[in-house]
């Protein structure tokens, strides 16, 4: 059976050119499918209160709900290296919490790795957590921790001030000492130029094609959340019809008496 990837496999793709794979996932059967596919890297989002719990945003997300995500994702895969996001409130309030969060994802969830949104503002939270020896994935431009202040979910980095600023957000999350860092919702030139500054893999999502890596939200991709429909998903399958479909077929057989049928039955 094959190990678990780790931080120095990942890192070893960027040099060798190798774009990386990465999906969200919050479930045991989900993690399953993903890693017999070949999946590089799970992500247990906080986008979860999004599209499992039905929140409108990911702030109402618990540190509690993202343990136990992420737990189920990790039974699930025995390839794939597994990143917990931080939830609002996790890492916002001083150092201590941010460590003791950080510490519980890992060792309560089993996670490899955590992620949490911000630039320069949030670099000495990732220092202190990497001093535990807890690798950490950044997040920046479109952070949807942060969508009071963005005016909802807009592309970032379109005028001149905001891109120097989220260049100096890349470089900051670097040197503090991050091993990947997330791009969203940014134009692609300035994702490209991010990408070839940086030392440590871009993974984008509406970051254009030049970013090391991609992610995307697994409901997105198969049709399973018709709640939002950003530009830079791709529907790889129409999953919703198919269950919808058998669903409907249960009810139907259920109602005209055809299941359970004498071979569902015990004699």
């Amino acid at each position: 059976m094959e190990k678990n990837k780790t931080v120095l496999d990942i890192q070893r793709m960027k040099a060798a050119g190798e774009k990386i794979t990465v999906l969200t996932a919050y479930d045991y059967p989900f993690a399953r499918l993903m890693d017999l596919a070949g999946i590089d890297m799970i992500l247990v989002g906080d986008s979860v209160g999004s599209v499992v719990s039905g929140y409108d945003n990911t702030l109402p997300v618990t540190m509690d709900e993202m343990i136990y995500h992420t737990r189920a994702v990790v039974r699930g895969s025995s390839s794939a290296f597994i990143i917990a996001d931080m939830p609002f409130l996790s890492y916002q309030i001083d150092l201590v919490e941010a460590r003791r969060n950080a510490g519980r994802l890992i060792k309560e969830g089993g996670a490899q790795a955590v992620k949490l949104e911000g630039g320069e503002n949030v670099a000495a939270t990732i220092r202190a957590i990497v001093d535990m020896d807890i690798p950490v994935v950044g997040h920046i431009g479109l952070t949807p921790q942060s969508i009071h202040r963005m005016g909802g979910y807009r592309v970032q980095g379109k005028e001149d001030e905001q891109a120097r600023q989220l260049l100096a957000d890349a470089r900051a999350v670097q040197e503090a000492g991050a091993f990947a860092l997330v791009l969203e919702g940014i134009p692609a030139p300035l994702a490209q130029l991010i990408t070839a500054e940086l030392d440590i893999p871009t993974i984008g999502i509406g970051a254009g094609a030049h970013c090391d890596g991609q992610v995307l939200v697994i409901h997105d991709i198969l049709g399973l959340c018709e709640k939002y429909s950003p530009k830079f998903v791709k529907r790889y399958a129409d999953v919703s019809a198919t269950i919808s479909q058998g669903i409907a077929d249960y009810i139907r057989e259920v109602k005209d008496g055809v299941f359970p049928g004498d071979e569902h039955s015990f004699k």
